[in-house]
């Protein structure tokens, strides 16, 4: 096993409807449903957290494989998507991404989008 280059700490109470904070404050959120699942739409959900994580690390990501692979990335975003999904016994999420990467061609732009997938 290798050791941890570094370790998040986040406290959250009252679930959905709660609250979530990182122990250094830099977030700070009040949680709720959105509108579309009963909620007032007031607070921040737990899929957007995801989403907004996600895209982050998912960046950092392709900026790595770019710079191994000697690929100069330029202006570059990404968008994602987090779907709440539920079956018949549990429930699961499903992640979307749709890069934006207008300096690279297709092919180079498909290449070290699946490798950032493999980091």
């Amino acid at each position: 096993m290798t050791d941890a280059i570094y370790t998040a700490h986040a406290h959250a109470i009252g679930g959905r409807q709660g609250t979530a904070r990182t122990d250094d404050g830099h977030l700070d959120v009040k949680l709720g449903y959105p509108k579309s699942m009963g909620g007032d739409g007031e607070g921040t959900n737990p899929e957007q957290l995801f989403a907004a994580g996600y895209g982050a690390c998912f960046l950092g990501a392709l900026g790595l494989v770019a710079r191994s692979l000697g690929v100069k990335l330029g202006e570059h975003s990404l968008d994602v998507e987090v779907d709440l999904i539920k079956d018949d016994t549990s429930f699961h999420v499903g992640v979307r991404l749709t890069p934006n990467a207008p300096d690279l061609d297709a092919e180079t732009a498909l290449k070290v989008l699946h490798a950032a997938h493999e980091v």
